[in-house]
């Protein structure tokens, strides 16, 4: 028996409306073994935007099955199944918006560190301090676009295009034009901290080794997030090992603690915005991870594991 899936528009379907309702219908296989995959793709040859597919309430997941939507659908028992699709509008990758705002810090901090007397007017010798900070800012970020190409994968493919925008602002503003333009000046510099802890070998030693450590944890918890999930699938496990018998994402825990080093570092008023306001936005983050991680494998879960901070939160 055909299985057959009717698609109406819900909310957000106006450039899909016109076409809308149609009628998929998939004649070799069974409602067990047709998923929302399948039928995304069916509707993609007719209608070539982005779109979510919807049961009730919630957007279905690529993996589920027909069968498994039958609660929500009283017709299932006939092979006819109704879905309701969403029309979610301009889209944009998730590694190209990463790409682009980690860009932003690697093109703002050389301009301004390479270029003092366009930006400030006059010409002095850069500290061991602002030398050291503008390396290991590069590195850092050098070392997320390289995760962002070769480690990371995404359960999902694309995002609003308006977000590039919002998260680009963050990093490009908050860690690139304020940070570089704070530390790189001429009260920073050589002459300027002459005497200083900040002109301390050993405090500017103490600092970078702290957040080396933090930048190897960090990558360590990206690769263990990788190894989780096979290619081309959304499958996840609980991740084991490291930070992760402590906290849930571990990656956000040291990406705090390696800004705190800098902060820490260069005692700059701007280093300590970015650093407050990236800490509230990956508490979020870790918190909702969190609770994903307990409802997903429940009791499975380790129940001593914290969120983001160990033995806090």
């Amino acid at each position: 028996m055909p299985v057959n899936v009717t698609i109406k528009p819900a909310g957000r379907a106006l450039a899909l409306a016109k076409g809308l309702p149609v009628i998929l219908t998939f004649d070799e296989k069974t409602a067990e073994q047709v998923t929302i995959g399948d039928v995304k793709s069916a509707l993609q040859a007719k209608f070539p935007r982005k779109f979510s597919l919807e049961g009730s309430k919630n957007a279905l997941d690529d993996e589920k099955t027909l069968i498994e939507t039958s609660s929500e659908n009283k017709s299932a028992a006939s092979g006819s199944f109704t879905l309701t699709v969403k029309d979610l509008g301009p889209q944009v990758s998730w590694r190209t918006v990463f790409l682009v705002e980690y860009a932003g810090p690697l093109i703002i901090h050389p301009l301004i560190y390479l270029f003092p007397q366009v930006f400030y007017r006059t010409t002095f010798e850069h500290s061991q301090l602002q030398t050291l900070t503008y390396v290991l800012v590069l590195l850092h970020f050098l070392k997320r676009e390289l995760e962002t190409l070769f480690v990371h994968r995404f359960s999902h493919a694309t995002m609003p295009l308006r977000n590039i925008f919002k998260n680009s602002a963050h990093y490009h503003i908050l860690s690139g034009i304020l940070l570089a333009g704070g530390v790189y000046g001429p009260w920073y510099s050589r002459k300027a901290l002459a005497g200083s802890l900040r002109a301390n070998p050993t405090f500017l030693a103490a600092c970078t080794g702290v957040w080396l450590v933090a930048e190897a944890l960090n990558f360590h918890a990206h690769l263990t997030v990788r190894n989780l999930r096979p290619a081309g699938t959304k499958t996840r496990g609980i991740p084991r090992g490291g930070l992760f018998e402590l906290v849930s994402v571990p990656n956000y825990f040291t990406e705090v603690v390696a800004w705190t080093a800098i902060t820490v570092m260069t005692q700059s008023p701007f280093a300590v915005l970015f650093l407050v306001v990236s800490t509230g936005q990956m508490a979020i983050w870790a918190a909702k991870k969190h609770r994903g991680y307990k409802k997903e494998f429940g009791s499975n879960y380790p129940k001593g594991r914290k969120a983001m901070f160990p033995f806090i939160f």
